[in-house]
């Protein structure tokens, strides 16, 4: 009776794991595909784009509204979003908006101010391809919701998978671990399906699950909920400068030149990151972000000042100070570092791009299963 309820139950899950395969699979392999491709976006674009680098010099920096006005010229009747700066790198002045929707940067040698680089984004063949990844070049609304959900079947395959490949018993064990290679290619192709498929699906449930956290709020919020211990999901709030005070900065050095400095200041011999953000309109905040690990996101610090009165406020969400974070403000700061493997620097981008290698070849290598059978039983 016992052996008849888990024949049963293997008989369903392998149901379920056919025809959500079949549904998912194009998907599947579609975001293993890019996903493949982005593994390493930064250091191809470090390698191919050299106006990436400025050469360090022993003179100071311009100032972020000297190299705004720099970039405005290059770019006329677009609203500059923020400036940034990094030892050895040049400064990007990046503009970008949704209505009408533009995203571009331009790259200066932040001593001298000269451009080195007007590029447009939206022509950028890694944004392209971030694009189908994530939304499957459609519009967001449409895109988002096939690939998560194809995402969201994706995990319930991998933990489907191995309820299927668990093997009977010990002697059925020793198959399970091994590509038998000189065998004929359809047992090849089987081993590459269950044996990849297994060693991979304990990265592939990370890659999968931040994904779906990127993709589904109801999931982010659950995934929040649960590592929070049952707090609900701290909502990102605009931070608000007091318009009261506008005519009190008139004469002044531009607010976010004082609070570059003020920055740069209380950093000596700072390496990483500065990114300050150009305010839109008169009661916006300034926004100061300072990441001292430039390859991933997660530990950065994001100040928020009144640009009036340059006085910092205080924020409750996680993007604030990373100190004031709590370990689920932390697990959400890091998901997109782990979803692309950056978390555990170029070895983990080595284990995301063979996993995500691998993700894209087991919908491949399942059809082939599912066909070959189809055809013994005809």
């Amino acid at each position: 009776m016992l052996n008849n309820k888990k024949n049963k139950f293997k008989y369903w899950t392998g149901q379920l794991h056919l025809w959500l395969g079949l549904i998912s699979g194009l998907f599947v392999c579609f975001l293993g595909i890019t996903g493949c491709i982005l593994a390493f976006e930064r250091e191809i674009e470090n390698i191919t784009q050299p106006y990436r680098f400025a050469k360090v010099e022993q003179r100071a920096k311009i100032a972020p509204s000297l190299l705004k006005k720099i970039a405005d010229k290059a770019l006329p009747g677009k609203h500059a979003h923020s400036v940034g700066y990094q030892t050895g790198k040049s400064s990007q002045v990046v503009y970008f908006a949704e209505n009408p929707a533009y995203y571009w940067i331009v790259f200066l040698n932040p001593y001298t101010g000269e451009v080195l680089k007007v590029k447009n984004m939206d022509d950028d063949f890694f944004r392209i391809i971030i694009m189908g990844h994530y939304y499957l070049w459609l519009p967001p609304d449409i895109g988002q919701p096939i690939l998560a959900t194809s995402t969201l079947m994706f995990l319930f395959l991998l933990i489907s998978g191995l309820v299927l490949w668990w093997p009977k018993n010990k002697a059925a064990s020793k198959k399970r671990f091994s590509i038998k290679w000189n065998a004929k290619w359809k047992r090849v192709n089987y081993d590459l399906h269950n044996v990849l498929g297994f060693y991979m699906t304990w990265i592939l449930i990370f890659i999968a699950v931040t994904g779906l956290i990127m993709g589904f709020q109801w999931f982010a919020k659950s995934v929040y909920w649960i590592s929070s211990g049952g707090e609900p999901m701290k909502q990102f709030v605009e931070s608000y400068s007091d318009t009261t005070l506008v005519n009190s900065a008139k004469g002044k050095k531009p607010a976010m030149d004082v609070l570059w400095a003020k920055t740069m200041n209380s950093l000596p011999g700072y390496s990483g990151g500065i990114e300050v953000h150009v305010p839109e309109n008169a009661k916006s905040a300034i926004e100061v972000a300072i990441n001292p690990d430039t390859d991933t996101f997660w530990k950065a610090d994001y100040l928020y000042y009144d640009q009036h009165s340059l006085k910092e406020m205080e924020v409750t969400h996680s993007y604030g100070k990373l100190k004031n974070a709590s370990v689920a403000d932390k697990i959400t700061r890091m998901n997109y570092d782990i979803h692309i493997g950056a978390i555990a620097g170029i070895p983990g981008k080595i284990i995301a791009f063979l996993a995500s290698l691998i993700a894209a070849s087991l919908p491949i290598t399942g059809f082939m299963i599912w066909l070959g059978r189809k055809r013994k039983k005809q």
